[in-house]
Parts: structure tokens; C-alpha cells; sequence
């Protein structure tokens, strides 16, 4: 019936099918102009997650602002006259560009031991760095010495120092309330942000002969992670588009066979970058390899119908062009179908993941996928049908040896194959027992990269990279009554001492802050630790060494002017919330960091060894999102991986409508998915957001080959009832096809080598692997298996 429709509409019909075709490219190629890259970092996050609208919280408590950092290390001492004036010059180039609001650098930080003046004209009237008539090697002694600015503003050997842009808020995006109008906003928000990035860059190229300075910064790596999402996505599609060229060329050897199969892939992308504009779908870094994707799987559809096309019109030279095309498509109609289902399952297993980039991944590629099926069973046959018969002729050409020598290896090594094939269970067993996931935000990045250098330098240096909060949550209790202490500080001038906040400072509180702080600070992994506790051990430096009393801390806190407070003081403690919050950093490019580990050693120890109660303390930061991410993908994947080779058995069972048959299909597919998960894990190459995802893409793209050889094989065998010649003549025929578009499929994957971010490389990599392993198993397990297990009955061997 499908038949009978598909030959009365589509081929009988070439001028309406290729005028529809043509249609829907200008239809679809106008909607592509809408087409949008995302590489914010809430492309990053799970949707719902409680640790992130915690954070929310946390950040909206205690504040927070939208900067860029610049590492700055002049060729001179910093502390002479040449590297002030140059910081100076930087800063006051900076400060002038209309989207920054501040830029808080060596030269503003207050200088509180600067001078004998009493310690309240000091804090009212302080001087820095800048200021005339100030002693630049005490003050900036003072810094280098800070407990709270060493290893944050200043690095410990004084050579390098940090410089914080603040940014202006967005003001507008706040009273945007229309969904359309807010994407409007957040595009060009990002093209503002592009600007001003390119802007400052501009800026610190004047500098480069006096000192050494690398942009970083969250709104920075937004913007490098765009740039790198449009250069993959160029870079992959011509290398993908290139390299299918010369494959066409070396299996057809004529230039017709190039212009056909490029137009199948040329107008599924069209349609499909259309598609993804017209529903407002941005591509992300996870997705950004779509097009290459689309454009293997379209050419691998291709090359099936083409290579058959070709052999049927061989063996009946007397059929017109248009049986021979109903009768291709006939025949690859059903094994393309399933292939593409197949396929499909995997990718669909991504929308387990409660990643939107990852479920928007799975989504895209469905539709991808069944967008190239569309347009191969409709533009191929029609071009066909425009061609004379001559110009679709190719030469005789010459028996692959490479599926020859793998024929004879099937039936002559059954034991050799089946050996191999324990060993490589057993390694891959091994190696997924090592398997683990990580998220090293650093390593995402090639070493050459601008992004990788200045958080290498901000790691190395400044105090770490990532970000991770500690908030002590302190019991409610009554009011402390007003104790009578010796203070021996100073004479704070006591107007307003019967303030109520002064009598927060009590010493339990002190002390448990001081005691986390502590802790923190020993942990090998982790860089700097700011707190209530930093800001204590300066005023206890101001106080000649000798410890606060309570009161005196209280009264310190009342007296402290504004400015001050608020950028060194109100981020570490919420009086009216009674808590306080410990600031810290990972070294995100030590080796041997795992960071799930760590997160636990840190829940464990607070609760364990410092006898805190879990009701007490709560982790948050962009550390436990991105943990949360990973883990989360990493059992959902685990989880759905299940789901893949299920439903994929089941459409071998409904293709085959044969059990053995269908378990005999599916095993060298995951044998070889498995087994490259194996490799990984024996590397000890932790899994990412990218390459946890490797197996259940694999299964469902290299079950392919499985289809088509066992639909081949049961058609072949119905004609001659004999194992071995038909697995020879299989291994001629649709097994050049499956070794063509393999070698299509791993070439093309391993083009994502030259991605700048690592996750797409080891993605690139280890799925070419996977796919040529699964070819090799193909063509040698699967016929050995079959001669085994004789799924069609036992006749002739």
C-alpha cells in the first residue's frame, strides 16, 4: 500500500515533488535568519534545581554583580612609579567606557595601618595607594600581608594582581514581561556584551608592552564560548561537507554521484537550521555539532540508496530508470526507516537528562533526522529521475578488499573473532567499573585559549577559579544582655553603642565561623577563603595583635563607615537573617580534583568532625550546580541507556520478527559502545556533559550497519538457502556500502578535533572510535554469530 502511494505521489511526480522541495527551502532558508547560538551559563543548569534557586537567594541576601576580571603583571616592580601610573592609566581608561559602573583595582584598596592616626579617623579618613604623600612600600606591604586581600587581590609573590570591572545593571530587562520581547532584550544584550568585550581588549592591547594581562570573567566567557560555538559550527560543517566530497568521489568516481547526495544534505540542513529559528530554538555548545551530525547521518542515508541504486541497475540492465528507482526505494525504504528510528531512540534518550540544552539536543536531532529521512526519499529520486540513464552510469569498478578480507576472516576465525570478543567484554567491564564523571570547567578549554590562561593565572595566583559558599545558619536565642568588658580597642566615641546589631557578636558565633574558616582553609583543593573571621584577624592586626572581646567587636562593626562595610563586611554576615557565609574558592585546575568528592568530604567533616548539625550549614555556588548537573546526567544516562538498547531490541524484533535474530543484531553494537566506554574509563578520562552521552548516540547510530547488513542478508538468503556464499555476497554488496559510510561517519566525527572545547573533542574522538569498532564488529561478529546461530534455519552450510 505505502508503495503503491509513495510511487503514485512521489516518483510518477518529480516536477511538483522538486517545485514542493524548493518551496520549503525558500520557506525554510528565510526562517533561518532567525537562527540563535546561547552560550549563557544557565544553558549549563538543571531546570528546578533547589541549589540554584538557593543560590538565588544567597546572592540576593548578601549581593552580587556582574564583572569581568583582569589579571594585570607588569614587566617592573609594582610597587614602582612605572607600573602605578600604567594600573592607574588602565583604570581610568576602563572607568570611562559607558557600560562599566566601577573598577576597584591595588591602587582603592582603604589603608588602615598606614599611619598612627587613631584608628576612627583611619577608618573615616583612609588613604590608599593612589593618594599622595602616602608610603607606597608600607601600604602595599600591607596589602601583600592582608588576610583578606593576600592571594585575592594580590598574588602571595606580588607580581600579579587582579582588577575587578564591574558592570552596569540591566535595568530594563527587570520590567520586560512578554517572553518575545525578553529574547529580543537577551540578543542584544549579548551583542552589547560582544561589544564591550572587544572594546576592553582594544584597551589592554596598549598595555602589552609594559606588563602581561588576560581578560576573565563570566560575561568574557560567554562571549569566547559564542565565538567558539560559531566557529565550530563553521569549522565542522565544511570539514564534514569537505570530507563527504571526497568520499563521494573516491566510492562514484563521477561527479553526478557528488552533485546528488550533497543536495540531500545541503537542503535537510537548510530546512532544519529554518526549523530551529522558526521555533526559537539557540543552539548551545552541546548542540553545536548538529549540522555535522545532520550532514554524516543524511550522507550515510545517502550512500545506502545510492550504492544500491547502482548494483540493482547493474544486475538488470534492461529496467527503465524509473523501475529501478521504484525499485530502490522498495527495497531500502523499511531498513533506512528503522535505521533512522533507531537513531532516533538514542537521541531521544537525552530528553531524560532535565538538562533543556541536552533535552533540546535530543529534540533537535530527532527532527533532524527526520527531516534528512524526508528529503532523501523525495529529492534523491527525483534528481534521479531528471538524469538520463547515461549520466547515472559509473564505471565497473574493482571488489573491495578490505570487506573481502573481513568475509574470510567470518568464516574462517569464528574462534579467533569469538576470543577477541571475550577479551574486549572483560577490558570493557574492567574499564567502566573506573568510569567517573567531572567538571572541570577549566580543563573544557585548549590550553591556547585566552579563557584557559587567565583562570590558570587567577587559579595559580589570585585564589582559585570556581566558586563554592558555606552559609552558617546560627539557633535563634534571646537578645544578649549589655556586658560589662574592659575595652582596651579604643575610644569609639560610644553615640551609638546602644544599637541592637552590636549585640549579634557573640563568642559562639565568632568562634564557629572561625573554626569553619579554619577547616576551609587547610583543604589542599581550595584556594582562597574569605569570611567574617578574615575581616576579625585585620582589626586584630589594627588592635596590636591582641584579640576582640565581643562587645568590642559589636561596637567595631557599629563604627565602621558605610562604604567600607558594605563591600568588606555585609557580604560575609546577615545579622537580620543570623547567619554568616564563608567564601571560597576551587583550584579548578589541580590534578586529581574530584570535585563530587569533595563537596561530600566538606558536608561530612562540617556535620562529622567539626560537630556542626546538618540544620546548620548549606553548601551553594556554581560548584554544586554544575556538580548537580553532571551527576544528574550521569544516572539519567545510565538509566535511559537501558531504555536505548530496549526499545532498540524491540525494533529488530518488529523489523525481523525474529529473537534470535534480533539479539544476534544488537550485540556487536554493544558490545562496541561498551567497549569504548570501557577505553575511557581505562584512560581514567572522566565523563563530561559531552562524552557521557557517547553510548546510547553510538547504539543507535551504528546499529545502523546491523540493520542493513541483516535486511541484505535475509533478502539475499531467500534465494540461494546457503550461509557462507551469501555472507560472501553481503560483504560485496551492502558491506561496501556499510564500510563507505562508516568511514564517512568516523572521518566526519573525528572533524570535531579541532573544536576549542575539550568535552566536543573527546566527543568527536571517542564516538569515531566507537563507530569504527562497531564497523569492524559488523562486518566480522555479526556474519560469525549468524553462521553460529543460523537465525534462518539449518540449511546448507
Amino acid at each position: 500500500m505505502i508503495s503503491k502511494l509513495y510511487q503514485k505521489n512521489i516518483i510518477e511526480k518529480p516536477k511538483l515533488i522538486f517545485f514542493l522541495l524548493i518551496l520549503a527551502l525558500i520557506i525554510f532558508g528565510y526562517y533561518s535568519k532567525d537562527f540563535r547560538l546561547d552560550a549563557s551559563s544557565d544553558t549549563l543548569l538543571i531546570d528546578g534545581d533547589p541549589d540554584l534557586k538557593y543560590l538565588r537567594e544567597v546572592t540576593e541576601r548578601y549581593g552580587s554583580k556582574d564583572f569581568l576580571v583582569l589579571t594585570y603583571s607588569p614587566k617592573a616592580k609594582m610597587t614602582s612609579e612605572s607600573s602605578i601610573n600604567n594600573l592607574l592609566s588602565l583604570k581610568y581608561k576602563i572607568q570611562s567606557l559607558d557600560w562599566v559602573h566601577s573598577v576597584i583595582t591595588l591602587l582603592d584598596i582603604p589603608l588602615l595601618n598606614n599611619s598612627e592616626a587613631p584608628l576612627t579617623e583611619r577608618l573615616n579618613n583612609f588613604v590608599t595607594l593612589k593618594d599622595e604623600g602616602v608610603d607606597k612600600e608600607r601600604g602595599f606591604n600591607e596589602i601583600l600581608n592582608s588576610p583578606v586581600f593576600r592571594n585575592f587581590v594580590i598574588s602571595e609573590d606580588g607580581n600579579t594582581t587582579g582588577i575587578i570591572v564591574n558592570i552596569k545593571k540591566d535595568e530594563v530587562i527587570k520590567n520586560i514581561k512578554d517572553e518575545n520581547e525578553l529574547e529580543k532584550h537577551k540578543d542584544l544584550v549579548k551583542k552589547k556584551n560582544h561589544q564591550n568585550i572587544l572594546e576592553i581588549r582594544e584597551i589592554i592591547k596598549t598595555y602589552n608592552n609594559e606588563s602581561k594581562i588576560f581578560l576573565g570573567g563570566i560575561p568574557m566567557i560567554a562571549d569566547d564560548m559564542m565565538t567558539f560555538i560559531k566557529s565550530d559550527i563553521i569549522v565542522f560543517g565544511f570539514g564534514v561537507l569537505l570530507f563527504i566530497i571526497a568520499t563521494l568521489w573516491f566510492v562514484f568516481r563521477k561527479f553526478i554521484w557528488i552533485i546528488v547526495p550533497i543536495s540531500s544534505c545541503f537542503f535537510s540542513v537548510t530546512i532544519m537550521t529554518g526549523l530551529l529559528g522558526l521555533l526559537s530554538w539557540k543552539v548551545t555548545v552541546i548542540s553545536s555539532n548538529f549540522i555535522a551530525l545532520m550532514l554524516i547521518l543524511t550522507m550515510a542515508m545517502n550512500i545506502h540508496m545510492s550504492t544500491r541504486f547502482l548494483q540493482i541497475k547493474k544486475n538488470n540492465p534492461d529496467l527503465k530508470d524509473l523501475e529501478i528507482i521504484l525499485m530502490t526505494t522498495s527495497k531500502m525504504f523499511w531498513p533506512i526507516a528503522y535505521t533512522v528510528l533507531t537513531t532516533i531512540c538514542a537521541f531521544l534518550s537525552l530528553i531524560f537528562s532535565e538538562i533543556k540544552p541536552i533535552i533540546d539536543f535530543g529534540w533537535m536531532m530527532t527532527l533532524g533526522l527526520l527531516t534528512s529521512f524526508i528529503v532523501t526519499f523525495t529529492l534523491l529520486p527525483t534528481l534521479l529521475n531528471f538524469l538520463s540513464s547515461e549520466k547515472t552510469n559509473i564505471k565497473e569498478q574493482n571488489k573491495s578488499k578490505i570487506t573481502e578480507f573481513f568475509s574470510k576472516i567470518s568464516i574462517n576465525n569464528e574462534k579467533i573473532i569469538f576470543s577477541i570478543t571475550g577479551l574486549v567484554i572483560i577490558l570493557s567491564v574492567v574499564g567502566i567499573s573506573k568510569l567517573e564523571v567531572e567538571n572541570s570547567f577549566i580543563n573544557y578549554f585548549n590550553k591556547k585559549t585566552e579563557i584557559y590562561k587567565g583562570m590558570k593565572l587567577i587559579d595559580d595566583k589570585l585564589g582559585g577559579t570556581t566558586p563554592l559558599e558555606v552559609i552558617i545558619k546560627f539557633p535563634n536565642e534571646e537578645k544578649n544582655s549589655k556586658k560589662n568588658e574592659d575595652d582596651d580597642f579604643e575610644d569609639w566615641g560610644d553615640e551609638d553603642s546602644q544599637s541592637d546589631e552590636k549585640y549579634w557578636f557573640t563568642k559562639d558565633k565568632i568562634d564557629k565561623i572561625e573554626k569553619v574558616h579554619n577547616y576551609l582553609d587547610k583543604l589542599p583543593s581550595v584556594g582562597k577563603v574569605l569570611s567574617f573571621s578574615s575581616i576579625l584577624k585585620v582589626a586584630e592586626q589594627l588592635n596590636n595583635n591582641k584579640s576582640l572581646g565581643t562587645l568590642e567587636m559589636g561596637v567595631l562593626y557599629t563604627k565602621i563607615p558605610d562604604s567600607i562595610k558594605k563591600e568588606i563586611v555585609d557580604p560575609y554576615i546577615s545579622i537580620e537573617d543570623n547567619e554568616a557565609r564563608i567564601n571560597l574558592r576551587i583550584k579548578d585546575s589541580q590534578e586529581n580534583l574530584r570535585r563530587n568528592d569533595l563537596i561530600k568530604k566538606i558536608n561530612y567533616d562540617l556535620e562529622n568532625e567539626l560537630g556542626l548539625k546538618r540544620s546548620e550549614f548549606k553548601l551553594a555556588g556554581v560548584l554544586i550546580l554544575f556538580n548537580n548537573l553532571l551527576q544528574s546526567l550521569f544516572k539519567s544516562q545510565i538509566l535511559t541507556l537501558g531504555f536505548v538498547m530496549i526499545g532498540i531490541l524491540i525494533m529488530f524484533f518488529i523489523l525481523f520478527k525474529n529473537l534470535k535474530l534480533s539479539l544476534i543484531g544488537v550485540v556487536p553494537n554493544f558490545i562496541a559502545a561498551f567497549f569504548i566506554l570501557g577505553i575511557i574509563g581505562l584512560l581514567g578520562i572522566p565523563l563530561d556533559m559531552m562524552t557521557i552521552t557517547i553510548a546510547a548516540i553510538t547504539i543507535g547510530i551504528a546499529v545502523d550497519n546491523s540493520i542493513h547488513y541483516i535486511y541484505r542478508f535475509k533478502e539475499e538468503f531467500k534465494k540461494n538457502s546457503n550461509y557462507t556464499e551469501t555472507l560472501k555476497l553481503c560483504h560485496s554488496t551492502v558491506g561496501v556500502a556499510i564500510l563507505n559510510t562508516s568511514i564517512t561517519i568516523v572521518f566526519g566525527f573525528s572533524i570535531l578535533v579541532f573544536s576549542n572545547f575539550i568535552p566536543t573533542i573527546y566527543f568527536g574522538v571517542f564516538t569515531g572510535i566507537a563507530m569504527l569498532l562497531a564497523m569492524i564488529s559488523v562486518l566480522t561478529l555479526l556474519p560469525s554469530l549468524i553462521l553460529l546461530f543460523k537465525p534462518f534455519g539449518e540449511i546448507n552450510k
